[in-house]
């Protein structure tokens, strides 16, 4: 069972005991990323993701940051969203407040050398060009800008070259300043630890946090009459698309239905869509579909790399099987067999502590309740099949698709006169 503390300067301190391991993962969660970023500042949160390692007060180098933990068999990351900015350490027990302490430290201490700045924006600089020379890992990129535009949810997390080019120290303690503060930041601890240890502990470290009030996002626009399409020509020998639609986000209970949705389109190896354009048509190796719901949007799409003599085909059927969710009644065999596997997916991947930290921090920094996992269960139990019906009808609408196409293309036509429901 969970527990959850606030502070008196406002920062929330939850932690998840767990008898049957020795480890423990200390997670802290700040509400900002590329979301809350400008144009100019496009790609800081990620930025300062990585800068946080790069010496602190106490630590002041990045080998004095990594030696204490690694030297304990410890392991120490971060991740930057679009809402959210995570740093975690996961460590045995014993050394639950050695972790702490050092999260605690490159919170509130870094030291953001200019040396290491100059440095960073080289190797963020490559990791951008990285995703960009991976057609499965652009794909997404360009979906997000395809429905978001010039805005910040259709901007590239990690920024551009230009942008990430031009950030200074400046910026980065502007940033800090305006975002890491009390009432934006979640402690999760999950793993073998006393609640009012970590309690006690947090109260201490986090003394010095900043309380005054962070910036607000700018609302998301959504604007679309007709179906889109992006293209990006390259010389290859598959062609990489993501084709979808607008879906409801983290603040709509339908999201429960539109999860198990994905799922039975394809989000396992017996889905419609892995079935139809792997098993039968020989189209495809890698297919998918998720379901993204986040604070403010959210979308169903299907990502696959097929043939390039097949890409009509898989269009076609992608686009056959929204239809067919939309328009006929899922069988209770189907719909026992997505929530089986939604629940199923979900105990397996909350076995570690790391996950669980993630599960019930992120829920509470971005929804500011947490929904435990047996009544998340329950939620899922209770779905109706004529409920998935009636979402996929309303979402699968032919001005709602959008298709990103990457491969060796330089016309649009073709694709939008595909674009039919």
């Amino acid at each position: 069972m969970h527990k959850k503390t606030t502070l008196k300067n406002g920062l929330r301190v939850l932690t998840v005991p767990l008898k049957s391991t020795n480890a423990v993962t200390i997670l802290v969660l700040v509400g900002t990323g590329s979301k809350y970023e400008t144009k100019k500042i496009n790609g800081i949160s990620h930025f300062l993701e990585h800068m946080f390692f790069k010496g602190t007060t106490k630590r002041p180098t990045p080998l004095d940051i990594a030696e204490p933990v690694e030297g304990t068999g410890g392991v120490m990351n971060a991740f930057t969203g679009e809402d959210y900015t995570g740093y975690y350490l996961k460590v045995d027990s014993a050394q639950s407040e050695l972790a702490l302490d050092v999260v605690a430290d490159i919170y509130l201490n870094s030291l953001l050398p200019t040396a290491e700045i100059k440095k960073e924006k080289g190797v963020v600089t490559e990791e951008i060009n990285m995703y960009k020379d991976n057609p499965q890992a652009h794909v997404p990129e360009m979906w997000n800008e395809l429905l978001y535009g010039d805005q910040p949810a259709g901007w590239n997390i990690a920024g551009s070259a230009k942008t990430v080019s031009s950030l200074t120290r400046k910026n980065l303690q502007d940033y800090v300043n305006s975002q890491y503060v009390a009432s934006n930041t979640v402690i999760c601890v999950s793993g073998d630890v006393k609640h009012e240890n970590i309690v006690k502990q947090a109260t201490k470290l986090f003394k010095g946090i900043r309380t005054n009030d962070f910036q607000q996002k700018e609302p998301v626009v959504e604007r679309q009459t007709q179906p889109e399409v992006a293209l990006e020509y390259r010389k290859t020998g598959q062609t990489h698309i993501a084709l979808g639609v607008r879906g409801v986000s983290m603040k709509d209970e339908r999201r429960i239905e539109q999860s198990i949705l994905a799922t039975l389109l394809g989000g396992m190896m017996s889905s419609r869509l892995f079935v139809q354009l792997r098993e039968n048509l020989g189209a495809a190796y890698y297919v998918s579909t998720t379901a993204d719901a986040n604070p403010d949007t959210g979308a169903v799409v299907t990502v696959a790399g097929v043939t390039n003599e097949t890409i009509e085909k898989a269009i076609k059927a992608i686009l056959k099987e929204y239809k067919n969710m939309a328009t006929t009644k899922l069988s209770a065999k189907e719909l026992k067999k997505g929530k089986e596997y939604r629940i199923g997916r979900t105990v397996l991947s909350l076995e570690s502590t790391d996950a669980k930290a993630e599960f019930y921090g992120m829920q509470e920094l971005l929804q500011q309740h947490v929904v435990t996992p047996p009544q998340l269960y329950d939620k899922i139990q209770a779905v109706r099949a004529s409920e998935i019906q009636k979402l996929a009808a309303e979402i699968f609408q032919p001005q709602n698709l959008n298709l990103v196409v990457l491969g060796p293309y330089k016309d649009k036509k073709p694709f939008q006169t595909l674009l039919k429901l």
